[in-house]
């Protein structure tokens, strides 16, 4: 008897529980969709709102930023950023028969080539 009446509860709060979830939309996916639709169209698409549009930093046109630039860099109004001095890569001052004689040396000793340690 008490089986059949956990099995009834059980049952009866499983129901409820799936009941629920399908009462609890208030809109069918069309009806949603449909309304996405009227909201892009409209421009007032997402929850909060239309977000405002940023004003532009200028209200010149480009062409007119672009030669007032130009004349500035002529004049040497604008400053130049630093400038990054290009280093050669070191040279090796070894013969190239030292450095082979010396990779075959560290071969033979086990080193795997790549791990040797640079002599200054």
């Amino acid at each position: 008897m008490k089986m059949k009446t956990t099995l009834s509860l059980v049952a009866a709060a499983a129901v409820s529980l799936f009941s629920y979830g399908a009462m609890a939309q208030e809109k069918s996916r069309a009806e949603v969709k449909e309304e996405a639709k009227g909201q892009a169209k409209t421009g007032t698409a997402g929850e909060a709102g239309t977000a405002p549009t940023p004003k532009p930093k200028s209200t010149k046109a480009r062409s007119d930023v672009k030669s007032e630039a130009a004349a500035a860099e002529k004049a040497g109004q604008i400053p130049s950023g630093e400038q990054t001095v290009k280093t050669a890569k070191p040279q090796s001052t070894k013969a190239r028969a030292d450095v082979k004689a010396e990779t075959k040396d560290a071969t033979k000793a086990g080193i795997p080539a790549g791990e040797q340690t640079q002599k200054k």
